[in-house]
């Protein structure tokens, strides 16, 4: 055995100090072959050892899973916030299109009742126009009857012009009992129209409220679900490091002038 040789087993420090240099020695020469070792030279050490460089990927991976499932419940979040509004909207439509059926269905049984009363009074027979002014009269007077029940919603807003026009089955030779018969018809029957169609848009509404809540519900369960899985992984989500603000000096009037500006 030699003197180095015994001198390394006697005393260790040596060898130990030589081995420091070698791997020291080693991950300069790695360190500066790649750009990265050189911005962070314990990557080197890492990518050196293949269980390692498995390691980082697969904690990447899981990070990139974890951001994925933040951003995930974050969207879902908002989405149930959103169908939530909406979902009390379309309740407050449907109410409003339950209302509108009740007073639709009031307003014709009303329009009935008054032509109960007026089949009444013009169950006898009344005497026709005999002279011109009379029919005219009795013109005037049918025009003013359909144009009031066209102004309260009794009759179609294009009542008036077809009278004017002489369609619509108006007869401007009744007398003016019959002339309102016929007019109190013609609302009981459009009363019953619009009632058909506030009953067909109640419907409609009470459907579609209906699906906004199913929607909102969903969404609140899937939201739910997210936020939890979303919590469980949060730490696994890469840290932005806060970039670095550099402080710049504020510049005194007198170095501006000195600089002539």
């Amino acid at each position: 055995m030699n003197v180095v040789a015994e001198m390394m087993l006697t005393d260790p420090a040596p060898l130990a100090i030589w081995m420091t240099l070698l791997l020291l020695a080693a991950l300069s020469v790695a360190a500066l072959a790649g750009v990265d070792g050189v911005r962070d030279p314990h990557l080197v050490l890492i990518d050196a050892v293949p269980f390692l460089r498995r390691w980082r990927a697969e904690r990447a991976r899981r990070g990139q899973d974890a951001a994925h499932a933040v951003r995930y419940a974050e969207e879902l979040t908002v989405a149930a916030e959103r169908a939530a509004r909406v979902a009390d909207r379309w309740r407050e439509h449907s109410r409003h299109s339950e209302q509108n059926a009740a007073t639709a269905w009031q307003e014709w049984q009303d329009a009935a009742q008054r032509l109960t009363v007026v089949r009444a009074a013009s169950a006898f027979p009344m005497p026709a126009a005999r002279t011109p002014a009379e029919y005219a009269d009795r013109e005037r007077f049918l025009h003013r009857t359909i144009v009031a029940a066209a102004g309260r919603g009794d009759l179609p807003a294009t009542a008036p012009a077809e009278a004017l026009a002489g369609h619509g089955g108006w007869n401007p030779w009744l007398h003016p009992v019959e002339q309102e018969f016929a007019v109190q018809r013609a609302t009981v029957a459009h009363r019953r129209r619009l009632h058909q169609r506030a009953v067909m848009a109640e419907k409609a509404a009470r459907h579609d409220a209906q699906l906004a809540r199913t929607t909102r519900d969903s969404l609140r369960r899937e939201a739910a679900v997210a936020v939890a899985r979303a919590a469980a992984v949060r730490h696994l989500t890469p840290r932005v490091r806060p970039r670095r603000v550099r402080f710049v000096a504020p510049v005194s009037f007198a170095a501006l002038r000195g600089l002539g500006v």
